[in-house]
């Protein structure tokens, strides 16, 4: 599949780049595994601007990864670099780098870091010392790109580590906006309908990697879709666990029923607890902080610290895997692909109800001037909107109802929601006001 936007990110990472040919640079590029960081940073880097060194660091001995490292190294550099025997630590490869850097600029792309962690622990305190004493005199674009989240806010944002302080930019990569997956997808089905459309943001969230499967495989309908994704050659079934359980470690078991507690319907901190029957505060929190993998909601405009919330699996896709994958291991090890392509199919519309409101959401924050939005309920959770959208510079707040059918659309029980919220924010009466339902119409 070819390259699609990112514009932005391509500017400031070339933008960073022309600024290391004063001063070093140490960029932290962070996202979620299949998000598209690699392509990224070659689409943006590689383009014959500077010398480019990629190193791919693979999980196995370090004397191994480092003889195939340097032959990629000799190969980019050949003409500026001696170096006298063989490489058996990485943090020698690097260094190596960093001192051809002060007769020359050029990027050093570090990917997969995270494997380091595993290889060679030291190595993130050694490549402290080589940063510390080159920086000042090498034109270096250092670029480090790691998919594990608990690492690299470990290694990076954790005061006392040995990285800490030093990277001069972290850009996180986070999936595609819906107005870039409606172009990849008319790219490749220009007919689409929204019902696909939804369909296409349900199941991979704007992940490039899910999209691309789909995409490449010829599974431009929902249908089709989920016979991809539920067949004897998907690449999709063992998704979760491939992604997931290096970040979780050896607790992957206790998160991962968390999680499908969460995917089923159970969306309050107690409900999950009963669900599974222990104490979850320690997993919630690292979920929702370290992990960035839950949200805790509270209705708009609440009280901060109030015990009205609600959490959800903030990834499209890690929530219709928890759903349908983990949940129905057992159909998937008999091989009754058939059997769970009729459940997905039956639960789809209900299920992808909650996947449109994010889509909404994702559309509003970037196609509006809104300055606040989310949803609000009350406590009693007798009246609940799904969207809240105020902009409060032009006195102006909307009410939206999303629903995968407008025909079910009730505008006089809306009404009395809206009402209701008045009753609970009088404050918010003097704005303008608008309230209407969203549908698969308005995609």
């Amino acid at each position: 599949m070819k390259f699609f936007g990112r514009t932005e990110e391509i500017a400031e990472l070339r933008k960073s780049r022309e600024l290391s040919h004063r001063f070093a640079q140490f960029t932290v590029i962070t996202g979620r595994r299949r998000v598209g960081k690699t392509e990224l940073i070659k689409e943006a880097l590689r383009d014959g601007k500077d010398d480019f060194v990629y190193l791919l660091i693979t999980r196995q001995a370090e004397k191994t990864l480092c003889a195939d490292l340097q032959k990629n190294v000799v190969e980019a550099l050949g003409h500026r670099l001696t170096i006298h025997g063989e490489c058996t630590r990485l943090i020698e490869l690097v260094e190596e780098v960093f001192k051809a850097a002060e007769e020359r600029p050029l990027t050093l792309v570090l990917d997969e870091l995270q494997e380091m962690d595993r290889i060679n622990p030291s190595f993130f305190g050694a490549l402290q010392g080589v940063w510390d004493e080159h920086h000042n005199t090498a034109k270096i674009n250092l670029v480090v790109s790691s998919s594990v989240n608990r690492l690299m806010n470990k290694v990076f944002f954790t005061y006392g580590e040995p990285l800490y302080g030093r990277n001069t930019g972290h850009l996180k990569v986070t999936p595609f906006p819906v107005s870039l997956l409606k172009e990849i997808f008319a790219s490749f089905n220009p007919g689409y309908t929204n019902d696909d459309l939804l369909a296409l943001w349900t199941f991979t969230g704007g992940v490039a990697r899910y999209i691309e499967l789909l995409m490449t495989n010829g599974a431009y309908t929902r249908d089709d879709m989920i016979d991809a994704i539920f067949g004897r050659l998907t690449a999709f079934v063992d998704e979760g666990k491939i992604v997931l359980m290096e970040e979780f470690g050896n607790d992957y078991a206790t998160y991962f029923s968390i999680l499908s507690s969460i995917a089923v319907g159970h969306t309050r901190f107690s409900e999950i607890g009963n669900d599974l029957g222990m104490e979850i505060g320690t997993y919630m929190a690292n979920l929702g902080e370290r992990y960035e993998l839950i949200a805790r909601t509270m209705p708009l405009f609440a009280k901060k610290g109030g015990k009205n919330s609600a959490y959800h699996i903030e990834d499209c896709f890690f929530r219709f895997w928890f759903r349908f994958v983990f949940k129905y291991q057992a159909l998937i090890s008999l091989g009754r692909w058939q059997q769970l392509r009729e459940v997905v199919r039956r639960e789809f519309a209900t299920f992808s109800g909650y996947a449109l409101e994010r889509y909404f959401q994702w559309k509003l924050a970037a196609e509006t001037t809104c300055t606040e939005m989310g949803p609000w309920w009350d406590r009693k959770g007798e009246n609940e909107i799904d969207l809240v959208c105020e902009d409060a510079l032009a006195g102006m707040i909307d009410f939206f109802e999303v629903k995968v059918d407008r025909a079910r659309f009730d505008e006089k029980a809306f009404a009395r929601k809206v009402e209701a919220f008045f009753e609970k924010h009088p404050e918010k009466r003097t704005l303008r006001r608008s309230a209407r339902c969203l549908s698969l119409d308005d995609m």
